[in-house]
């Protein structure tokens, strides 16, 4: 029989490092499934590495919303054993990757705010998350630099290049505005020093991506509308797909160790 699901008590820190370790988590995860099919095989090294480095954050954050929580939940319980609207990933993480040029932009994406986000965070008034923040900054600026010469390869390189680059611009760029959201339960750890607010960080955001996309070839699209719902649990149906496949060890044989 599967193991149910576990309940989670949601203060606002914990809620807000689940946040992100859920990001962390599911795009790990979505750059695992890369692993033998990248295009080259230093590629194919570089996004298996990618992915765990954010795998290596999701358990730090992870163990540590345990810690605050103060009741039974561990890491892998966190991963493993919740539902798909407990999980806050944000939308853009979790969308399937596509073809090579759409990873690379969704990476280039969430890699540009996530690179600002921790060198932020290393100010928390939580020694903790601070020092996350300085482990992650790291492994975020590397992510950065690496997808952002994708950007210009796959944008200024052939036609076809070009065409499904800019494709999966225009169709993930929705997407981006939910990273800068902030409700009412971060808004108390920001006005704290814990947190930061995210929307300070979206002019420089779209400096880098507006600069690296210019150098392109490659064009922003013009519209304002953005999609959100994944940090209150919302999610698109490809969650469900990935989190069947991520949890079928722990669902169907609970407790298992190797």
């Amino acid at each position: 029989m599967a193991t149910a699901s576990i309940t989670v008590s949601e203060t606002p820190l914990v809620l807000y490092v689940l946040r992100r370790a859920d990001d962390a988590l599911i795009l790990g995860h979505r750059l695992s499934e890369w692993c033998g099919y990248a295009p080259m095989m230093e590629e194919d090294m570089a996004l298996a590495n990618m992915g765990l480095d954010l795998l290596g954050q999701a358990r730090e954050l992870y163990s540590y919303a345990g810690i605050i929580e103060g009741r039974d939940n561990d890491e892998d319980k966190f991963a493993y054993l919740r539902d798909v609207r407990q999980y806050r990933n944000l939308l853009l993480l979790e969308q399937p990757n596509g073809d090579f040029a759409r990873t690379m932009v969704r990476q280039f994406f969430y890699a540009a705010f996530a690179d600002l986000y921790w060198r932020a965070m290393m100010k928390s008034a939580d020694a903790t998350l601070a020092a996350i923040a300085a482990k992650s900054e790291k492994e975020s600026a590397y992510h950065l630099r690496h997808s952002s010469e994708w950007m210009l390869r796959l944008g200024d390189g052939t036609e076809e290049s070009h065409r499904r680059a800019q494709g999966a611009v225009d169709d993930l760029w929705a997407f981006t505005g939910e990273m800068f959201e902030v409700d009412e339960s971060e808004r108390a750890l920001i006005d704290a020093g814990i947190a930061i607010d995210p929307a300070g960080l979206h002019p420089h955001w779209l400096k880098t991506v507006s600069s690296v996309m210019s150098e392109a070839t490659m064009a922003l699209p013009k519209r304002e509308w953005m999609q959100k719902g994944g940090r209150s649990g919302r999610h698109s149906e490809h969650l469900g797909h990935l989190l069947s496949e991520l949890q079928a060890m722990q669902r169907t044989f609970p407790g298992v160790t190797w």
